[in-house]
């Protein structure tokens, strides 16, 4: 038996590709400008050394840069009179023992403190102490920088009512 095909009067259908496109694809770029957002928005607290406090504030501080050294050792008091060394949440009675470790064998026998601005007078005196009875050399108390407004020019706003 022969082999029969269908005759069609439409002529062949050739497949062309589409033509070249000249806009930029922003979705790669899109996808990973947000995996870069979601990466630095878990790791940003992560930088943060220590115990967050609200500083005290002070017109003319002394820049402390050694202070944000990796082997720097920071001890914080907050405003509900916890003390923190480091990020370890500690008896202010033990305090002398764990610093006299820390600082065995180092030369800069200094111990940075970081007081939150409520917290009570008392508090932040007894860890002193327990600093200096550690054998503290160097105390430094960490402060921040009173931003200072813009100084009015006379005239610039007037309330009327001459």
């Amino acid at each position: 038996m022969p082999i029969t095909g269908i005759k069609t009067d439409k002529p062949e259908l050739k497949l062309k590709a589409p033509p070249p496109v000249a806009d930029i694809n922003v979705t790669p770029m899109v996808d990973v400008m947000l995996v870069m957002l979601i990466i630095f928005m878990v790791i940003t607290p992560m930088l943060s050394k220590g115990v967050s406090v609200d500083l005290v504030k002070t017109k003319n501080p002394i820049a402390m840069q050694a202070a944000d050294k990796s082997d720097a050792i920071l001890v914080a008091v907050t405003r509900d009179g916890n003390v923190f060394l480091t990020t370890t949440k500690i008896d202010a009675k033990d305090l002398p023992a764990k610093v006299k470790d820390l600082l065995t064998n180092r030369l800069d026998k200094t111990v940075f403190l970081k007081a939150d601005s409520r917290a009570r007078y008392e508090k932040v005196v007894d860890v002193v102490d327990n600093l200096r009875a550690a054998g503290v050399d160097q105390l430094g108390l960490l402060t921040e920088q009173i931003q200072s407004e813009k100084p009015k020019t006379p005239g610039a706003s007037k309330t009327g009512g001459q």
